[in-house]
């Protein structure tokens, strides 16, 4: 099993796909608050459609509760600021794969605590901001999976 961590999610929508990500891939969600949304939310919901119910995230109060019961092996942390490409991870089963706030990214003192834990995932052109987060968790998870998985 993969864990996909969200740390302080802001967007309804984003956390809902994720979730169905997560129910279609056998991956555990974990969120950790404060959280920009209620999750009773309508467009939670509506993007995680009936697979929320199958979920159920772990919540976390803050980034310590979150490490003080951290289930995941190692901790990847998806930001533009990797040096390593997703692709250059040796994935394993039960690594967590960490994404942070979608107008923020992660906060730079959990950046700076795993310097050698920091992947990217690489974007063609002068861009000015990072893909989706729905969209980067299911970038990193299926490449997690290929390595893992005989697909």
């Amino acid at each position: 099993m993969f864990h996909i961590i969200l740390h302080q999610p802001e967007i309804p929508q984003n956390t809902g796909s994720i979730g169905r990500l997560c129910v279609n891939n056998g991956a555990k969600l974990h969120l950790i608050h404060p959280l920009g949304f209620e999750t009773s939310d309508y467009y939670l919901r509506r993007a995680g459609l009936d697979y929320w119910e199958k979920l159920d995230p772990t919540h976390y109060t803050d980034w310590n509760d979150f490490l003080a019961r951290n289930p995941a092996k190692r901790l990847w942390f998806f930001t533009t600021k990797g040096a390593r490409r997703h692709t250059q991870v040796s994935w394993a089963f039960g690594d967590g794969l960490v994404f942070g706030r979608e107008t923020a990214g992660l906060p730079e003192e959990i950046l700076k605590a795993y310097p050698d834990h920091l992947v990217r995932i690489p974007m063609l052109g002068d861009h000015h901001r990072s893909l989706n987060q729905a969209q980067a968790a299911a970038i990193g998870l299926y490449e997690a999976l290929r390595q893992t998985e005989n697909w």
